[in-house]
């Protein structure tokens, strides 16, 4: 039994030949791939407690799937949790030399700060400049991720 290529509008059998398919050929436009997104996939030691701590930087989360692995989501931007062992060595080697996980950016990176630090959010480098002409403060998560939000200051 094979499977309709849509695209073409041919079956291809398991033996891999072409067949007339049903219904009526699709036209193809021909475009660019691109990327649309991009989502860091972090392993934590409990889920609920990273939940808890991310919804402070103002991810929202469905229900989590089989109580290991949840999708965050803020701006249109998503971020990975799933409930599995990591190397705890390698954790601390990152922490001690400020290697990030991951950086996102921010408009009103001021703001944000202040929205982070009200809702207790561990920061281990406070918002300062950059000698690139941004602003940048780095959180660390109960996992020890580091993540750095950065953005233009507010003129």
């Amino acid at each position: 039994m094979g499977w309709c290529n849509c695209i073409t509008g041919f079956r291809i059998t398991p033996d891999h030949t072409a067949s007339p398919g049903l219904g009526t050929l699709m036209t193809t436009t021909k475009t660019k791939p691109r990327v649309t997104s991009l989502a860091p996939q972090f392993l934590v030691d409990d889920l609920a407690r990273s939940i808890a701590y991310y919804r402070k930087l103002g991810f929202t989360f469905g229900e989590p799937w089989d109580g290991f692995y949840a999708i965050g989501q803020v701006d249109g931007l998503e971020l990975h949790l799933k409930e599995a062992p990591k190397d705890d060595a390698a954790r601390r080697q990152r922490r001690a030399n400020e290697h990030l996980d991951a950086a996102a950016g921010v408009d009103g990176i001021e703001a944000f700060y202040a929205q982070c630090t009200a809702n207790g959010v561990t920061i281990i480098k406070p918002l300062m400049a950059t000698p690139w002409g941004t602003k940048d403060f780095y959180v660390a998560d109960p996992d020890g991720y580091i993540v750095s939000f950065g953005g233009r200051p507010a003129a």
